[in-house]
């Protein structure tokens, strides 16, 4: 069995996607519950994925790349491109509507644990709307831990990514209707396998020293 220490090195950033290989589909369901199953803050799930498989697809997601071509081509060629997408906002609806989802998977034994759990993620979400005034920005947060999830289990299924923050946020937000889904795109992810092209294939990971970034105490 790999160790993970070998899977966290072998992980980079895929520069060039080979656009003639494809995922196997058990991997591609595999993915998708490594995003459905990502942690996040008092389990907020605040998030919505789009995954392109088809070419038709990965155009529509390219369309957002006008005025950053470079990240054009990795959308195109890639065997898949998934869009990790934010709420715009919490309703007291979608908080009942996990409360719901959470007593019927059995996590909720009886009617105090029911209250006390409905109590603690109502005061977190209204700490981070009224309090802090960081309510959109805290559940982006949460889009990012799917998105770790996301890049580590690619690596452990030995599946290249490319994650991407160079597009039009408002374009893409159009194209894929998800304004009016209530979410907006926070970023791509291309995937694939890498083209003999990929310079970075070939080139050593560089990080700071643990001793500059890990503090025992």
């Amino acid at each position: 069995m790999t160790d993970l220490t070998t899977i966290v090195k072998r992980r980079y950033t895929s520069k060039a996607l080979d656009p003639h290989k494809k995922i196997p589909q058990d991997k591609i369901e595999q993915l998708k519950t490594l995003l459905r199953f990502a942690p996040s803050s008092v389990n907020s799930q605040p998030w919505h994925f789009v995954i392109a498989a088809t070419e038709e697809g990965k155009a529509k997601i390219a369309e957002a790349t006008a005025n950053y071509a470079f990240n054009t081509p990795k959308i195109l060629n890639a065997s898949h491109v998934a869009v990790l997408c934010t709420r715009n906002y919490i309703t007291d609806d979608y908080l009942q509507q996990l409360l719901a989802q959470e007593q019927q998977d059995g996590r909720i034994p009886d009617d105090t644990a029911k209250q006390a759990l409905q109590t603690g993620r109502q005061f977190f979400v209204n700490l981070h709307r009224y309090e802090l005034k960081d309510l959109q920005h805290w559940m982006e947060k949460q889009t990012y831990l799917a998105l770790g999830t996301l890049l580590l289990g690619a690596s452990v299924l030995e599946v290249n990514a490319t994650p991407i923050e160079g597009f039009d946020a408002a374009t893409l937000n159009q194209v894929l209707g998800l304004r009016e889904k209530g979410f907006t795109a926070s970023v791509i992810v291309a995937l694939g396998y890498s083209d003999e092209t990929d310079f970075n294939a070939t080139l050593p990971k560089s990080r700071l020293p643990q001793q500059q970034v890990i503090e025992e105490i």
